[in-house]
């Protein structure tokens, strides 16, 4: 077969709304020598990479999982899947090149992806094919807007998110973009899939297991799980999104981090399924354009990307304690706080915590411990199984009072009034830090998972005092 097209997936593992596969198959289906040409799809497994990034194990797992159900999805559209298997990011140029030297590729394929490091990685794939007279087609499919493309009046970027959002808004209705459909199958190829390894490295093995009940793999529970969530719970989900016992939340994050899910996909689900004329402005659809602003800012202001914070005049007053007992203090739910370790609990035993709880340990760690928000930052995305670069980081910084459209200074979330908030019953706390667990038909029993501490004995002491170290922020802050 001549006339090869290479499509190379990463955190875009789905055949629908997958602008690269689209047009490599449309290229195909329009040439004239169609019989003659064919595609082949390649993934990358990078397990010292994965590692130098933080991945967590759980969101690699998830990644492979995934992997396996887009081969399936591949092989129906008549389309090989081969790994390469490269350590870090330096070496994928080479295998990427050797392959379509293999199979006599005329054309690589892929989706951009926001951080710096991919970026700086696929500009060296595109120089590497081009000298070597290879094409190299590259698309915007992870943003639904490209980054530039929102800007305000005097052509800058919005560094504010209700502005931004306003105008994301208004372009989108403007641009009119839905999401694309899977691609025609092709003719029948004679070249073998690629078997996905057992033994992938980074101390784990293919059937290592993460909560396949709540993530199934694959692009049809990802549909399946949007269209229950809109039909079920998009409603409420204002009411209910803050309280972490409930069922308020979509979960539908990891599928976005891996690009099982995209996005695009996501508003025309809520379109496709809502009764609610006023969708388009939910705040569910208010946080997916916070995914926006946050890979519109990692791309326009690439020194984020080295973990800088977004206002450095900001955090250059602030003097971090690099306490290393109150750290490991937080990292294993042992501050005392209950709602905070509660939540560092929920995220060790299961990859996930709920977004409330997210801001309010997050808090607990920068404004009240005064620990570098990059510690809390990392821990996160070793750890999470929706682990996401571009959002993890402006949460983050958001958190510390040092990103863009940051909480203001003296903006510090005290645990016990958050508690009384969010958790009046107690419920939350009580299934993470109690042996006795509550019955309460609203509780969310999915996304606290199944497996629980079997005994945490007496609760530790709170590690400060809070009024005092509230007082002490806020000071050092003005």
């Amino acid at each position: 077969m001549k006339n090869i097209k290479l499509v190379w997936f990463r955190n875009d593992l789905r055949t629908r709304d997958h602008r690269a596969l689209y047009s490599a198959c449309e290229h195909v289906a329009q040439s004239a020598n169609s019989a003659e040409m064919g595609i082949i799809a390649v993934a990358a497994i990078s397990s010292k990479q994965w590692m130098l990034q933080d991945e967590s194990k759980s969101r690699v797992q998830f990644w492979l999982a995934n992997l396996h159900s887009l081969k399936d999805e591949l092989a129906g559209l008549n389309i090989p899947l081969k790994l390469i298997h490269a350590e870090t990011n330096q070496e994928i140029p080479q295998q990427l090149l050797r392959l379509a030297k293999q199979y006599n590729v005329a054309a690589l394929y892929f989706n951009d992806e926001a951080p710096e490091y991919e970026q700086q990685r696929d500009q060296q794939v595109e120089q590497l094919f081009h000298q070597q007279g290879i094409g190299c087609h590259r698309y915007e499919a992870d943003l639904v807007l490209p980054a530039g493309s929102v800007l305000n009046q005097q052509g800058l970027p919005y560094k504010v998110f209700t502005p931004f959002s306003k105008a994301w808004r208004q372009q989108f209705i403007l641009s009119e973009q839905g999401p694309l459909p899977a691609p025609q199958p092709l003719l029948s190829t004679v070249i073998e899939s690629d078997n996905i390894p057992e033994d992938i490295g980074y101390g784990l093995r293919l059937g290592a297991d993460w909560n396949k009940q709540i993530w199934p793999a694959g692009t049809e529970s990802a549909h399946r799980k949007l269209q229950q969530f809109v039909l079920d719970q998009f409603t409420d989900y204002s009411q209910l999104r803050d309280f972490p016992a409930q069922t308020g939340t979509s979960s539908l994050s990891p599928y976005l981090s891996v690009g099982v899910l995209s996005a695009r996909q996501c508003i025309a689900g809520v379109q496709a399924y809502s009764d609610d004329p006023d969708w388009f402005y939910s705040q569910w659809v208010t946080e997916l354009i916070w995914r926006e602003f946050y890979r519109h800012l990692l791309i326009l202001f690439p020194e984020m990307n080295r973990w800088k914070p977004f206002k450095p005049d900001i955090e250059k007053k602030i003097a971090w304690q690099h306490d290393q007992a109150k750290f490991e203090a937080w990292c294993n739910g042992e501050t005392g706080f209950d709602i905070v370790d509660a939540g560092m609990k929920q995220l060790l035993e299961t990859g996930w915590m709920h977004n409330r709880v997210r801001m309010i340990t997050a808090s607990f760690l920068t404004k009240l411990l005064r620990q570098d928000w990059r510690l809390g930052a990392r821990f996160f995305m070793q750890h999470l199984i929706d682990a996401d670069f571009a959002s993890n980081l402006g949460g983050w910084q958001w958190s510390a009072s040092v990103g863009a459209d940051a909480a203001p200074y003296f903006r510090i979330f005290n645990p016990m009034r958050q508690a009384d908030r969010f958790d009046a019953k107690g419920l939350y706390t009580k299934q993470w830090l109690d042996l006795d667990h509550p019955d309460d038909s609203n509780m969310n029993t999915d996304l606290l998972g199944d497996a629980l501490p079997s005994d945490l004995g007496q609760r530790p002491q709170p590690i400060i005092d809070y009024a005092a170290e509230r007082r002490r922020s806020i000071e050092e802050y003005q």
